[in-house]
């Protein structure tokens, strides 16, 4: 395990970001860490999502695919403005 160093000075959503107890220390290894982090934090979302289906059903399917529409939708203007 190797260590990553910050920059000297972040922005106020990174520092919001960070502080957040488990979510925070997720973006900062996505951000500052190793390559293959994203992966994990990607098998670790799905991982969660499964989890949510296996405990609440359909619900648990559902739910968050509605709350990640308008995280699509901002993904696509951002990806149309260029």
């Amino acid at each position: 395990m190797t260590a990553y160093t910050l920059p000297p000075r972040l922005s106020l959503s990174q520092r919001l970001l960070f502080a957040v107890p488990v979510l925070g220390r997720m973006a900062k290894e996505v951000t500052y860490g190793d390559a293959d982090n994203i992966y994990y934090a990607l098998a670790s979302f799905v991982s969660a999502w499964g989890c949510a289906i296996l405990l609440f059903g359909l619900p648990g399917l559902y739910i968050p695919a509605l709350c990640l529409v308008p995280v699509v939708m901002g993904l696509l203007i951002a990806v149309s403005r260029g």
